[in-house]
């Protein structure tokens, strides 16, 4: 897949094509729905399946004062855009210059000009222009000028009729429902980073473990311990347990993750790897001395396990 950041030109073999616009955040089933119906208008016309997506995410522009609060990180988004099958993934500079551009400029400037677009497909919540004075119906209108096919997804809805947002996915991570979360996602939520040196204090109770500092825009699930599997850079899936939060048997407070591969042996300083958070198995607790923290981290892989099955 063509991946087109910044200011870069597209491609002319990718002009002419049907995209999925819009910030897709933790590509829930809601987003796959929207992107399925580019992909599926896209093959069925020969034509090129792209996403059109921003970075940063508008709220952070709009309202930087919000805690950390995105699901996937950009590069996370766009191998799961591959993964699903399209063609191209363009990532939009979201700026207050951006931001400020008339909702027709951005139509026939960017989708018709830049990209040469012959269709888009987006939720019924979609908002472009300065002052977000644009919506699926002025698209319809701008769009019809440029020969440009706008068609609108309606929402997503679980079994219960609720429809399946990124808010609902965020508020069942931090309540540690991580099952409910996947279910909205189709995949569990996963935290990608980089393996850093630590304190090396898992070695010393036989359970080491691989650090990974949390990225400064991940959404805080609830803190506590999680049957986890993470995918390692060879493409190995190893099941495992996983500390997300302060480590408040340990001084000064540090925010980390914490991930315990069971039955591994190996180095993954330096590697990225995404940890998937499967089952939320209990809050951080401060236990009274190292010997009882060895005995519930022992309680623990034995729940994560069971969890894992």
């Amino acid at each position: 897949m063509e991946r087109i950041t910044g200011d870069a030109p597209l491609p002319d073999a990718l002009r002419g094509g049907i995209a999925a616009i819009g910030n897709f955040d933790g590509f829930h089933i809601g987003h796959q729905a929207v992107v399925g119906r580019a992909l599926a208008r896209a093959r069925a016309e020969g034509l090129p399946a792209l996403v059109v997506t921003f970075d940063p995410h508008p709220a952070r522009l709009f309202r930087p004062q919000l805690p950390p609060f995105m699901l996937t990180t950009v590069d996370q988004k766009l191998d799961l855009v591959e993964a699903f099958g399209m063609d191209a993934a363009v990532v939009l500079r979201f700026d207050a210059a951006f931001a400020a551009l008339p909702a027709d400029d951005f139509v026939s400037g960017v989708l018709v000009g830049r990209l040469g677009l012959a269709g888009t497909v987006t939720g019924e919540d979609f908002t472009f222009g300065r002052g977000a004075s644009g919506d699926p119906a002025k698209l319809l209108e701008l769009g019809s000028a440029h020969g440009l096919i706008p068609e609108t997804v309606v929402p997503v809805r679980d079994e219960g009729s609720a429809i399946i947002s990124s808010t609902r996915v965020r508020a069942a991570l931090q309540a540690g429902h991580c099952r409910e979360a996947a279910a909205l996602m189709g995949r569990p939520f996963a935290i990608r980073g980089i393996v850093e040196h630590g304190d090396k204090r898992g070695r010393t109770i036989d359970v080491p473990t691989a650090n990974v500092v949390i990225g400064a825009e991940y959404v805080r699930p609830a803190y506590g311990i999680y049957a986890a599997r993470c995918r390692l850079e060879d493409g190995r899936v190893v099941d495992g347990i996983a500390n997300l939060g302060i480590r408040p048997m340990f001084t000064p407070p540090k925010e980390l993750l914490e991930v315990h591969l069971f039955d591994y042996a190996g180095d993954l300083y330096g590697q990225t790897i995404e940890t998937q958070l499967i089952a939320h198995l209990r809050p951080e607790m401060k236990l009274a001395s190292l010997e009882a923290l060895k005995a519930q981290i022992a309680k623990d892989i034995v729940d994560a396990r069971a969890a894992l099955l």
